[in-house]
């Protein structure tokens, strides 16, 4: 009978980042299934992995700011010397169209909560970044008929942001894990949570083999339903895995310049480069985009659609004018598993007592997940330690009312 004191269900970035942050402050026995046979086959691997701190809430830009710090310092968050992720600060750009105060204003924000950016009128973001066209317009996503452009905006760079490498983050936590003594097994799918006298007792495995613990947490991802549906638990929230698509083509040599990670809010998509700056990743920031849920997370489409394919290549060619028509564009599709309330997970523990939720991310998660790992830590330790978040541990508990939100969509 295999026994443990921290049970973590699900090997992404959110588990992963829990069961280390536990590992580096309790000598105690931690095991993290997964379902999968590797890294990164969730929602993590499909992550475009953008760490940028502007949120709605003054809360979550303190949680992504701490987040992004371990990020920073990686090789110091995990011990390992030999690491193979890397923060590629090239910054984060957002661009707010014909709105000519919301960099400003948000400028002033970010200042107040700490967080370096900069307000680039038209002359100045040319000369940081001159493949991008400084046009206040939206292209017409309808007919794709282009238009005269028009600059005169303001546009709000946050200087310390950036991205990093998903599946080498998720692979380098699993060594560090194992290093503290962490079980962390693939292939090793759970189908329940087990219960005894209103508390949780342990997992039940695929194969039928029980394995206890007095605490389990559920970092499942859009996997999470399956494993609470079957407890008697109250909870009013409504978290759908959300099929989400992501392009991908190569940089050709027309495109000269540095490229920062891109929020470009009037087209409704964002961009960033890849592997080694010879790639650009395309996405979408629209809700209307976030809303095609999927019934089983094990199955459903991977390949992007060609109305989306079309359409967020018409606004990157907007916003990159020297992009070339040529070249062969890919895609794949991942999964949020979006809170449909308000877009915010769900931390912390239920009713059943020892039983956690990590659930509900709504795209927020990877550039979260250091922060949400302290939160989660300091729950189970009730102790601090470096890279701890500074917000408070029931910021996002089951029993808190949803948070008010001009927008539900992943820039909320």
């Amino acid at each position: 009978m295999k026994k443990y004191d921290v049970i973590i269900i699900g090997a992404g970035i959110i588990g992963l980042c829990t069961a280390w942050q536990l590992a580096r402050r309790m000598r105690i026995r931690i095991a993290v299934l997964d379902k999968g046979a590797g890294v990164g086959e969730g929602s993590t691997g499909a992550s475009s992995a953008v760490c940028r701190f502007r949120y709605s809430l003054d809360e979550m830009v303190y949680l992504a700011c701490d987040g992004i710090g371990a990020y920073r310092k990686w090789r110091d968050f995990t011990g390992l010397a030999d690491a193979r992720a890397e923060f590629h600060g090239d910054g984060v750009l957002w661009m707010p169209g014909d709105d000519h105060r919301w960099a400003r204003a948000e400028h002033l924000r970010m200042q107040r909560l700490g967080v370096r950016t900069q307000v680039l009128d038209d002359q100045a973001l040319q000369e940081r970044f001159p493949a991008l066209s400084p046009c206040t317009q939206a292209p017409d996503m309808l007919s794709g008929q282009s238009h005269d452009c028009r600059g005169g905006g303001q546009h709000f760079l946050e200087t310390d942001g950036g991205y990093m490498d998903p599946v080498d983050c998720c692979a380098d936590l699993v060594d560090a894990c194992r290093h503290r003594g962490v079980a962390v097994l693939f292939r090793q799918p759970v189908v329940a949570v087990l219960t005894a006298s209103g508390a949780v007792s342990g997992v039940r495995l695929a194969d039928g083999q029980s394995i206890f613990a007095p605490i389990v947490i559920n970092a499942a991802g859009p996997w999470c339903n399956a494993l609470t549906q079957e407890l008697d638990l109250d909870l009013h929230w409504r978290l759908a895995p959300t099929r989400i698509q992501v392009l991908h083509l190569d940089r050709p040599g027309e495109v000269e310049g540095h490229i920062p990670a891109t929020v470009d809010m009037g087209s409704g998509i964002y961009f960033r480069l890849q592997n080694k700056a010879q790639q650009i990743v395309v996405g979408s920031v629209l809700e209307e985009d976030e809303r095609e849920t999927v019934d089983n997370p094990d199955h459903f489409n991977r390949l992007p659609d060609d109305v989306f394919l079309q359409a967020k290549l018409h606004a990157l060619h907007h916003r990159i004018p020297s992009l070339p028509y040529r070249g062969k564009v890919r895609g794949y599709c991942g999964l949020y598993t979006v809170n449909q309330l308000d877009v915010h997970p769900l931390v912390g523990e239920t009713a059943i007592k020892g039983f956690y939720l990590a659930n509900g991310f709504s795209g927020h998660g990877f550039k979260l997940a250091p922060a949400v790992g302290s939160l989660l830590a300091q729950m189970i330790a009730g102790s601090a330690a470096d890279f701890d978040t500074r917000v408070r541990t029931n910021f996002f508990s089951i029993d808190r009312q949803p948070f008010t939100l001009e927008g539900k969509s992943v820039l909320a």
